[in-house]
């Protein structure tokens, strides 16, 4: 997947949710639990990433619940999309995804948006769940959207003008 980079002055914000079958402590998720640390430690090595979520004093964000108490957010930054597709599918990132099913319900919505954000900006929770209740209301657009209908930052720029 190529798009082009995105200009200097913006980044790609997402935000993924995901219904735990079962609780964090429960031996059939434990697996997922132990690839947690290896996973972000990843992320944040990762060429073009910027920032993720984390919990209080914590190395992640599984003890946050805004979606939810048995629904799990990541909400991450990235530098483009490109970036973000290359870790999620080009890394280890990808052995994790493929056993989702094991630990997470299948949804039947949208569980991942994602949309440009001015660089610098830190993306809050309840900014990330209204991109993605948008999502799920109106379809893909420039403000919210998925790798699959995805918009340039031009494109979001231009939504957004006056």
């Amino acid at each position: 997947m190529t798009t082009p980079a995105a200009p200097a002055a913006v980044h790609l914000a997402q935000l993924n949710v995901a219904t735990l079958r079962h609780p964090l402590d429960d031996p059939r998720i434990a697996p997922f639990v132990e690839a947690l640390d290896p996973v972000n430690a990843a992320a944040d090595g990762a060429p073009g990433f910027v920032w993720r979520l984390v919990g209080e004093g914590a190395g992640d964000a599984t003890g946050l619940r805004p979606a939810g108490e048995d629904v799990i957010v990541n909400l991450s930054v990235w530098e483009t999309q490109d970036a973000l597709w290359d870790f999620a599918y080009r890394s280890g990132h990808l052995d994790v995804m493929r056993r989702r099913r094991d630990w997470f319900q299948r949804h039947v919505e949208a569980h991942l948006v994602l949309w440009w954000v001015p660089a610098g900006h830190v993306p809050t929770v309840a900014e990330a769940l209204g991109r993605l209740a948008e999502l799920r209301e109106n379809g893909p657009s420039p403000r919210a959207f998925t790798f699959a209908s995805s918009y340039t930052a031009d494109e979001a720029a231009a939504h957004s003008a006056p």
